[in-house]
Order: C-alpha cells, then sequence, then structure tokens
C-alpha cells in the first residue's frame, strides 16, 4: 500500500496526481474555486516552470493554468 503524503501543487513533479485537500486564502484563491479547483478534487500537474514561472493543472476535463504563487497555497495528497 502506497503511502500519502503532502505536497504543494508547485512541489509535485509534472503527470503527479492527487487529491486536493486545502486551498489557503489570498488574492485570487476564490477564483480557483470558481474554475472547480477545491478540496476533494483530483488533480494532475501537468506542466510547470522551474522557479516560478506558470504551472498548468488538469481538473477532470479541463485545463487551468495558475501562478506560483497560488501553486504553492494548493496542498494536495500524492499517492
Amino acid at each position: 500500500m502506497s503511502e500519502l503524503k503532502h505536497l504543494t501543487v508547485a512541489q509535485m513533479k509534472a503527470g503527479q496526481s492527487g487529491l486536493v485537500v486545502e486551498i489557503g486564502v489570498g488574492r485570487g484563491m476564490k477564483r480557483l474555486e470558481a474554475m472547480g479547483l477545491r478540496p476533494g478534487k483530483r488533480i494532475t500537474k501537468l506542466s510547470g516552470m522551474f522557479g516560478q514561472g506558470p504551472v498548468t493543472v488538469q481538473i477532470g476535463g479541463s485545463q487551468l493554468a495558475i501562478g506560483f504563487g497560488m501553486a504553492s497555497k494548493i496542498i494536495v495528497d500524492v499517492s
């Protein structure tokens, strides 16, 4: 049985999936919920720039590009 670990979306590697556990507070974070990114949803990180570039994630059939700051506030259980 694999062990779950908490990572932020910014820390995940491209291709990794997990369940969103928590979304931090901050400017623009409520918009993510309106776009379908909320606790309990499974997401997959598609790409990210090294350092502080944008991060692309897939939620269901949708893809979202979010800033590095936002990606650093989204906690995911990765198996």
